[in-house]
């Protein structure tokens, strides 16, 4: 079903002011409520994965990190920036206001670590960032919609 909602003539005429009712149609409510639990679900996985699997290793300088990151030459300050933006990007996952915002940032280091991937470990696990793009990039459009409040809240402190 396309539409959520249904004008509601008799209910509109009862109203005060006989103004115009819509009422949500019951056929869509199950569905968008399983989108947005789905949808959830998949922030809470990629926002694990991003703490534990991927931030935690950089900022307790796992051997395997280190090794990546001084074959780079970023050395140790690059391995801790980058675990605290993957941290922060998780934590940001999570947060209403911020989701959209938190999923764009996220696309973009998978951007970075892809160019990596292929220039200095020459392709070894390119596959890994653009997998992640793909449901980042779901989030990111699927909350959309906090951009506005994330804008208003930063005008309201300006």
């Amino acid at each position: 079903m396309s539409e959520t909602t249904v004008p509601v003539p008799s209910v509109a005429s009862a109203l005060p002011g006989g103004g115009s009712g819509t009422v949500v149609a019951e056929s869509a409510t199950p569905r968008g409520r399983r989108a947005r639990i789905a949808l959830r679900g998949l922030q809470v996985v990629l926002a694990l994965f991003y703490a534990i699997a991927s931030a935690l290793p950089k900022l307790i300088a796992h051997p395997s990190a280190a090794d990546a990151f001084d074959e780079m030459g970023w050395g140790s300050a690059g391995m801790y920036t980058i675990g605290a933006l993957e941290l922060a990007g998780a934590i940001a996952l999570l947060v209403p206001v911020l989701q959209s915002v938190a999923a764009v940032a996220l696309s973009a280091l998978m951007v970075g670590a892809f160019v990596v991937q292929l220039t200095v470990f020459h392709g070894e696990n390119a596959a890994t960032p653009l997998i992640l793009i793909v449901p980042l990039a779901l989030i990111a459009w699927a909350r959309r919609g906090h951009n506005e409040d994330l804008l208003r809240l930063v005008r309201r402190r300006a």
